[in-house]
């Protein structure tokens, strides 16, 4: 007579379905092109996938905006547009011109330009000034003679690159000492050096507030420069027409500069003579002053 244990049974068939499930639950679900997924499961990837699609489809949307919007701002040039006039030009409602300008703004391409206008950023500023044209040296350099031909000293010459001045162009002069404070290609925060000082304080106040908050960690380096002393050099220059900066990129050097202005009106460049603090009395500032404007009046007068 054969006795079945029917609780030990009971057991193992309890431990084999526990194991079962377990193994169920945790095996991944394996589908091949000749297995039909079930309904709902199937349904739910359909779902997925056009979830994916109109998020792309809504990103290219926004970033189609958002570069109308751009589009219509470099084309209003200096004077910029007001939000309806952006409405307007990319046939948008006024919230969604708002919100996209908010992230423009806050990435620097775009810039407030007064109260109720908007304008081309920093950062498109210093995309476009990295493409120096050509000729431009070439046609400051005969600026730069003349100077530095009235002076004896050396002459130079600029561009911005964004935050930064770009040396483009440099004159030697006939006096036995020529303080070469920089050479053709030199880097340096625009604002540090007369030519750059000349140059920041003839942009409008939101890039010349950009440019000075973009170099403030670096400016310490130059003659314990900071924010508001460049501030405050940038008002004064504003108020004499040029530029005189001493003691800062260059310990016992002082420099005077002037802004160099285009075809349009807009400041492209701007030119310095550096010599030596004791050179560089306040009368001879201003002798240097007016022989700048003198040559860029004769040899540029249509601008750069």
């Amino acid at each position: 007579m054969r006795i079945v244990d029917f609780s030990r049974d009971v057991s193992a068939y309890c431990r084999m379905a526990l194991a079962t499930q377990k193994f169920l639950t945790m095996t991944p679900l394996i589908t091949t092109k000749n297995v039909r997924l079930p309904d709902v499961l199937k349904s739910s990837a359909t779902l997925s996938q056009s979830d994916v699609a109109q998020a792309e489809d809504t990103g290219s949307r926004t970033l189609r905006r958002g570069l109308q919007l751009l589009d219509a701002v470099l084309k209003s040039g200096r004077d910029g547009l007001r939000v309806v006039d952006l409405c307007r030009a990319a046939g948008l409602e006024r919230a969604t011109v708002y919100r996209l300008l908010t992230t423009l703004v806050d990435s620097g391409y775009v810039s407030a330009h007064g109260r109720f206008r908007y304008i081309a950023g920093p950062r498109l500023a210093e995309h476009a000034q990295r493409v120096v044209p050509s000729d431009f040296a070439g046609r400051l350099q005969p600026v730069l003679a003349r100077v530095s031909a009235a002076c004896g000293d050396a002459a130079f010459a600029i561009m911005r690159e964004g935050p930064a001045s770009h040396c483009i162009a440099r004159q030697v002069g006939t006096h036995p000492v020529q303080v070469l404070v920089i050479q053709v290609g030199t880097r340096q925060p625009l604002g540090v050096g007369a030519a750059g000082l000349a140059l920041l304080a003839a942009l409008p106040d939101e890039d010349v507030a950009a440019v000075i908050a973009a170099n403030s960690p670096a400016l310490g380096r130059y003659g314990s420069m900071t924010p508001d002393r460049m501030e405050i050099m940038v008002r004064a220059t504003r108020e004499r027409g040029w530029s005189v900066i001493g003691n800062h990129a260059t310990h016992g050097v002082l420099a005077v500069g002037m802004a160099v202005r285009g075809s349009d009106g807009a400041p492209v460049a701007a030119i310095s003579v550096a010599s030596t603090i004791d050179r560089m009395p306040r009368e001879r500032q201003q002798l240097i002053a007016r022989s700048m404007r003198e040559a860029l009046a004769a040899l540029l007068p249509d601008g750069l």
